[in-house]
């Protein structure tokens, strides 16, 4: 932990500076966080500029889905599993004027997945619950950081067999969901850095619900 604190602030860590201020440190910091804020706010402006044509035709898609009587499920593990959350909560929990739309995070259980787990094995733990729940008007959409989560492709995988919409948000050079021929829409977030992509990811998602609910009411 201490290694990966000190590549991002290298400020706090270096024994030579032992004889610093605290205002010093604190120029460091804000020149820290400035420079990370222009960095994120140029990756969204580079999403946009080369993703947002695709981000327009999935809204379109998954307002059309859910104009159907289709339902959202997503999942991710980790913080991606947070932010498969606040995904659902996005169509629940819509601003005022705006209908609610049925949307599922496959982690919200905690006894279903740690039974799926246990029994039938982690990789299978998104899977299996969109064998049992899925239907083909329904959408899924998993996000991960490597975009090399085992549980994520078989998820896809199933989720292509039912019918499903499926939509990949990923980072970098997008893992092994760039080899699926199982996702229909899949966004890259291009940054080798967790921390951004998972910044990035958030927008994306977004503006994703934002372009569904309005496209679906």
């Amino acid at each position: 932990m201490t290694d990966a604190m000190s590549s991002l602030y290298p400020f706090l860590y270096d024994a030579e500076d032992g004889g610093r201020s605290a205002d010093a440190v604190l120029d460091e910091v804000r020149r820290s966080t400035v420079d990370k804020a222009r960095e994120i706010m140029a990756l969204r402006r580079r999403v946009h500029r080369e993703q947002g044509a695709l981000l327009a035709a999935c809204g379109a898609a998954m307002a059309e889905r859910f104009s159907r009587g289709g339902r959202l499920f997503c999942f991710g593990n980790g913080g991606s599993s947070t932010d498969a959350a606040d995904l659902a909560t996005q169509f629940l929990d819509p601003p005022q004027g705006r209908t609610p739309l049925p949307a599922f995070a496959l982690t919200a259980e905690a006894a279903v997945v740690t039974a799926l787990s246990n029994d039938v094995g982690f990789d299978l733990v998104f899977s299996r619950q969109l064998a049992a729940f899925g239907r083909k008007d329904d959408l899924a959409v998993g996000l991960s950081t490597s975009g090399n989560s085992t549980n994520l492709l078989t998820a896809f995988d199933q989720a292509h067999r039912i019918g499903m919409l499926t939509i990949g948000i990923t980072g970098d050079g997008g893992g092994r969901m760039a080899e699926l021929d199982s996702i229909d829409y899949l966004f890259r977030v291009p940054s080798s850095s967790v921390h951004r992509v998972q910044e990035a990811q958030t927008t994306i998602y977004h503006v994703l619900a934002e372009l569904a609910a309005e496209g679906a009411r």
